[in-house]
């Protein structure tokens, strides 16, 4: 009985995995399918000509140079904020505070809030604030929407840090600062993971940056300048009722599609370094 058992499991786990590859391959597929048609140099080298919407020259560059700045940006800022509250939490917090757990729930539940929502309060302080849709609008939309996933992805890597190696640090006469080195080193990792989710879950959003970053065919050349994203791009295109221009936007998916490949590959390499250097 146990040994069916264990088969019948086996046999369910290898089937939820084929679905898994199924789905995976579907979206490759189709846009593989859709979009390497009308994948061209001058797609990723030349911006949006004045035909461009109704199948004429041009390109997309606007839109992917306008989503790794808002990215970059963002990640950066993210790092910056999260980082140091990782550390409050598990460093200068006892493991059982109510302020760590207190401030977790609250993490936990930013991390679920749609992206939509940060958009419309992203939307809310622009207009308080009289501020225009804007590059600066999309970076700060995003931080806010990838914080939460820094922190809670960084704080459960720092959580099964050993409290003995904390406690072996102080007990040899280091500060707070000098053992924050020590486990900065130990979470490296999962430090490049979480930047590897934000990364992904910033560069595909398209529902956050719909209020704050607008829309422009050209390249932003300020932070007050409105930006286009591969998202929006995407999406503008395939409401478009010309199937060169909809194919076009599956060209678009697939270059996001690559650059969160390449992203993926690098975060795998870097977390693997990290790993094999810990101390």
């Amino acid at each position: 009985m146990k040994h069916f058992e264990e088969q019948m499991m086996r046999f369910l786990m290898f089937v939820a995995t084929l679905i898994v590859f199924g789905f995976v391959f579907s979206i490759v597929y189709a846009i593989l399918k859709q979009g390497w048609g009308s994948m061209s140099w001058d797609m990723i080298t030349k911006l949006p000509g004045g035909g461009f919407y109704i199948g004429k020259e041009g390109g997309f560059l606007n839109a992917i140079v306008g989503s790794l700045y808002i990215v970059g940006a963002s990640t950066i800022l993210g790092l910056i904020i999260s980082i140091p509250v990782v550390f409050f939490l598990n460093v200068y917090l006892k493991s059982q505070s109510k302020t760590a757990y207190i401030a977790r729930l609250a993490y936990d539940v930013l991390f679920g809030i749609p992206s939509i929502v940060y958009g419309a309060f992203g939307f809310t302080i622009m207009i308080y604030f009289g501020l225009r849709t804007s590059v600066l609008g999309g970076i700060i939309v995003i931080t806010l929407l990838i914080i939460p996933i820094f922190i809670r992805s960084m704080d459960e890597v720092a959580r099964n840090f050993p409290r003995d190696i904390l406690d072996a640090t102080y007990s040899l006469g280091a500060t707070r600062w000098e053992t924050i080195a020590v486990v900065l080193r130990q979470i490296a990792p999962g430090i490049a993971t979480a930047t590897l989710l934000s990364i992904g879950r910033a560069i595909g959003d398209a529902a956050a940056v719909l209020f704050t970053s607008g829309y422009s065919d050209s390249i932003p050349t300020s932070l007050s300048q409105p930006a286009a994203t591969l998202p929006l791009a995407v999406f503008f295109q395939l409401s478009s009722p010309i199937k060169e221009v909809q194919n076009r936007a599956y060209a678009a998916a697939l270059v996001l599609t690559i650059i969160v490949l390449i992203l993926s590959i690098l975060g795998r390499l870097i977390s693997s370094k990290f790993s094999k250097n810990k101390l």
